[in-house]
């Protein structure tokens, strides 16, 4: 199985780490993720009614206390539920934009490495093309000419991380249409329909996983940077974005309403590449000796 690629360049070659490490890793990166995905999940249950959006101008840029543990922010908004809120908005987007890439990237990559020949080079020169531009400047792009809303944001993302997960999955179908069963069962007179999924697809689900579970986490720095810059998700939608771009006037005064967002969107990237990690060293024999 080839590494898993991600929107920053390959990885560089790792050390070696003990096994219980990497099972430790593994368990924290699986731990986090489910809080986060269960907080997204249940925000709904664990906020009440408007107490999100609710505004006390009384307690604007209140430091963390008994009545609001994590701090107000500018309009006087709990921020541990704007936090809640903003992790239901984050998630949904960054999953949906992941899901998005696969549906256009999955088929690109198995017909590009299964047909091959002219269908190949036309395929992978437009891939090229994509990968030519960096992932996020090429989701600004989109954003900012489809318009910035929800819909819009998931459609940029999951555009600029297609050729990331076509270039995968068409290596990992070149590799497997080579394995003798394919063969046998080419020569067995199975339909090409048939050996795709039947015999290739299946082999390089794991492949997708792990490149899914990374890409999960750089969708979510993504869909903040988007709302940053004002081309993500916009009020009164919730995003941990949109509460980093609001704290700016405020950091000098109340550090906390950027620290954070901040950290919630760095837990969620930390756990989920820890998890992707674990993912690959599961699925992957060549890899269980290194980290």
């Amino acid at each position: 199985m080839t590494q898993a690629a991600h929107p920053l360049g390959a990885k560089a070659r790792r050390p070696k780490l003990p096994a219980a490490f990497r099972r430790s890793k593994g368990l924290i990166g699986a731990g986090l993720v489910l809080l986060i995905f269960a907080t997204a999940l249940l925000a709904p249950v664990f906020i009440p009614d408007d107490w999100a959006t609710k505004m006390d101008m009384r307690a604007r840029l209140s430091p963390p206390s008994l009545a609001h543990p994590l701090g107000t922010d500018q309009l006087g908004r709990d921020l541990m539920f704007r936090v809640l809120l903003g992790a239901q908005t984050s998630v949904y987007i960054a999953t949906a934009a992941v899901f998005l890439s696969m549906v256009i990237g999955l088929p690109l990559g198995l017909i590009s490495g299964y047909v091959g020949r002219t269908t190949d080079n036309v395929l992978m020169r437009l891939v090229d093309t994509l990968l030519s531009f960096p992932a996020l400047l090429l989701a600004l792009t989109i954003s900012a000419v489809l318009g910035p809303n929800l819909q819009n944001t998931i459609i940029a993302i999951g555009v600029a991380f297609t050729p990331f997960l076509a270039r995968i999955i068409r290596g990992e179908t070149l590799r497997v249409a080579q394995m003798p069963y394919v063969e046998a069962a080419r020569t067995a007179g199975n339909s090409d329909l048939r050996l795709i999924v039947h015999h290739i697809l299946p082999n390089i689900m794991p492949a997708v996983i792990v490149q899914c579970t990374i890409s999960l986490a750089f969708a979510i720095l993504a869909e903040a940077g988007l709302s940053f810059l004002g081309l993500g998700t916009q009020p009164p939608d919730a995003s941990w974005g949109l509460m980093i771009q609001a704290s700016r006037d405020y950091l000098d005064r109340a550090p906390w309403t950027a620290l954070v967002p901040g950290a919630a969107v760095a837990i969620t990237v930390l756990g989920l590449n820890m998890f992707g990690d674990a993912l690959r060293d599961a699925l992957d024999p060549r890899s269980k000796g290194g980290a």
